[in-house]
């Protein structure tokens, strides 16, 4: 078989999510694929969906489903354990892709050699085939068999999973699987993923729409979830540790680390938990400074983060009483401004 295309499933069946996502695979321009959708222990009627589809598709849709829930890391493994496809690919069961998509990644893939090809994405807010603009997910420079340069760039700009197809090699040479019971596992695993690739390609178009919703999990901020995404960055180090590339890429690694486990998990805890615990940041500042004790010094760092922000982590750094006193009396004058301007 060409293709396997994965798609986790947890509680999708509202508003046409669902079965929006899946008519966009079903009908895909390549022939000789399935996908594999896995219901992740669902608590609404989407593996009931599931079922209707599967029997108008039965040589197409491949059905699976969990009696505990594994979040998407678990369901992907599942899937990854029933794919039979050269190529494989992942989707989200809330996003679509266009009715070429695959067709042309793995078009690409074979008129070139590459065991891994990417695409762009577009955000959209309602369901529709009509591209927005494009959110690059790559760089042209990136192209190519991987020089360590390519490496070092892929590292930095490994775009999003899911608007890729992988070789079935790079997930079954060498032992992989997804975390479980957590979220953010793409961001524990893309850059190991990346690693094991040997030739990269991408197609310059949004052919990945990315349905922005309140449940989306970029957009709910819990003191659970920033803790597996603090994990999910442990995952990484550990990866890049154990497999021996944590010297060779080590200013971007430290970089990337510092990104999500520190920088973004600290802003975005501020400004979307409803409750603020000292002890929790207090603690991400610690373990920040013993995996990379000099991580303000990174040449990264210093170019790419915003002034301001570098002021705050070294606010941080120094006192978190300090910084959460003097981050919420900020936050609370700019709203104030925002209020009175109108």
């Amino acid at each position: 078989m060409k293709l396997s295309i994965i798609v986790p499933v947890y509680n999708m069946a509202a508003g046409g999510k669902l079965e929006y996502c899946l008519e966009s695979l079903l009908h895909q321009t390549i022939s000789d694929y399935e996908v594999i959708a896995v219901n992740d222990a669902s608590t609404d009627n989407s593996w009931e969906i599931l079922q209707q589809y599967q029997s108008k598709f039965p040589d197409r849709l491949v059905i699976h489903s969990l009696k505990e829930n594994l979040r998407q890391g678990g369901a992907k493994n599942v899937g990854l354990s029933m794919a039979k496809g050269e190529f494989i690919g992942f989707v989200d069961s809330d996003d679509w892709v266009t009715l070429d998509c695959f067709e042309r990644l793995v078009g690409k893939a074979e008129e070139t050699g590459a065991d891994v090809v990417g695409c762009d994405f577009c955000y959209v807010y309602e369901h529709t085939m009509e591209p927005t603009e494009r959110v690059a997910c790559n760089l042209p420079e990136q192209v190519g068999l991987l020089t360590h340069d390519k490496r070092v760039s892929l590292f930095l700009h490994p775009g999003a999973l899911v608007t890729k197809i992988y070789r079935r090699e790079i997930f079954f040479d060498e032992p992989f699987a997804f975390p479980e019971h957590m979220f953010f596992e793409d961001n524990a695993t893309g850059i190991e993923v990346l690693r094991r690739a040997k030739h990269f390609e991408y197609i310059e178009e949004p052919m990945y729409f990315y349905l922005q919703h309140n449940a989306s999990t970029v957009h709910v901020v819990t003191i659970e979830r920033c803790k597996d995404r603090l994990e999910a960055m442990r995952i990484m180090y550990r990866y890049a540790k154990e497999h021996g590339y944590l010297e060779e890429f080590h200013e971007e690694l430290e970089y990337k680390f510092t990104n999500l486990f520190y920088q973004n998990t600290l802003f975005s805890y501020m400004q979307g938990a409803k409750k603020t615990s000292i002890r929790f940041i207090k603690a991400m500042g610690k373990e920040m400074r013993e995996y990379f004790p000099k991580f303000q010094q990174n040449s990264y760092y210093v170019k790419r983060v915003h002034p301001e922000e570098k002021k705050l982590m070294k606010m941080q750094q120094q006192s978190t009483l300090l910084f959460v006193l003097y981050y919420k009396a900020l936050y609370f004058y700019r709203n104030l401004r925002k209020k009175l301007s109108k």
